[in-house]
């Protein structure tokens, strides 16, 4: 445990809502590395004297990507850099030099790792779902990722959840991405719970500050990294470092 556990009364819980890349499956760290090798070769070819084309990092991941839709981190990075590229769109092909062709090349790397070795739910938050399924609480997947429901198939977690709202529906519907509260607002009217009778976990700051601005009743943090502290000051009601945690008779 990485702070003081304030359990939710799960029966009384309207709802849990859960991000999936950190929280359920550890495949942020998929992520971490698909975004590490599009970047840093983009970088490598960047010829402009005015831009920052030191090594892209774990701290960049953290501080520009984690959590958010894939385009809005490829241009958040590239602002940090001092970087500006054409938009492009969202048929750019992966080698195309666009916002979008580099979300698209990282889009690619990511599902041919997960094709090559799969993925298996973190053994703590498949504890958690067990609970959840037995007490009857509502629950949903809230994802930035396009890839959502193939890394739930590949986990075996698809019969788990009522909704899943990811990058696809997001854009359909024309829901704001993380850090704001609208993906996250949209699967809770969807399963008929207002948002204060609602949970929302995360592991990522901009999904901590999304659960937040929306006034649900609980933010759990799930610390994979990023630090306790920092979940705790960007709105995190409680922050454990796995979900067996938060499993009644579960390990403190």
């Amino acid at each position: 445990m990485t702070n003081e556990t304030i359990t939710p009364d799960w029966r009384a819980v309207g709802a849990v809502l859960f991000d999936l890349d950190g929280v359920l499956t550890p495949t942020a760290e998929v992520h971490m590395v698909a975004w590490g090798e599009m970047f840093n070769a983009f970088l490598a070819d960047v010829d402009d004297p005015g831009a920052d084309t030191s090594p892209y990092t774990d701290a960049d991941y953290f501080a520009h990507v984690d959590g958010k839709p894939r385009y809005d981190g490829v241009r958040d990075f590239l602002a940090s850099r001092g970087i500006t590229l054409p938009e492009g769109g969202a048929d750019d092909p992966a080698d195309a030099v666009s916002v979008r062709g580099l979300g698209n090349r990282k889009n690619q790397a990511f599902n041919e790792v997960l094709e090559r070795d799969g993925v298996a739910a973190y053994p703590g938050s498949v504890l958690l779902l067990d609970h959840l399924a037995e007490v009857g609480v509502p629950l949903a997947v809230v994802s930035s990722s396009a890839n959502a429901p193939s890394v739930l198939a590949a986990a075996g977690l698809t019969d788990r959840f009522r909704l899943v709202v990811d990058g696809r529906v997001a854009a359909e519907e024309g829901l704001a991405g993380k850090p704001a509260p609208d993906t996250y607002l949209a699967a809770a009217e969807h399963l008929g719970v207002p948002a204060d009778a609602a949970v929302v976990v995360e592991d990522a700051v901009s999904g901590v500050r999304a659960g937040a601005a929306g006034a649900f009743a609980h933010v759990v943090g799930v610390d994979r990294g990023v630090g306790a502290d920092v979940l705790t000051e960007n709105g995190a009601t409680t922050v454990v470092a796995d979900l067996a945690e938060l499993v009644p008779g579960g390990p403190a």
